[in-house]
């Protein structure tokens, strides 16, 4: 399937280029670390019903990464739509 763990891709770069730990995360959303793990090396992908919460995680820890994250998963469509 197109487009399968493209979250999970989009996440990994992102917790790879700011230092955030698969636990930290997990902590964070209150999720188990075994979940984040399977969708950080792509076995699982997360839920669309996931992103929001992934997303806000990272805001809690990282607003520049959390805003990344979006741009990565969404793609240049969505930030085209973006006021500057």
């Amino acid at each position: 399937m197109k487009g399968m763990g493209k979250a999970g891709k989009s996440l990994r770069q992102v917790l790879e280029t700011y230092g955030i730990s698969q636990n930290r995360l997990a902590v964070t959303m209150g999720v188990n670390r075994a979940t984040v793990n399977q969708w950080f090396n792509e076995t699982r992908d997360p839920l669309a019903e996931s992103i929001p919460d992934i997303v806000n995680a990272l805001e809690q820890l990282n607003e520049v990464a959390a805003k990344e994250f979006v741009a990565l998963y969404l793609g240049r469509i969505a930030q085209d739509d973006l006021p500057e």
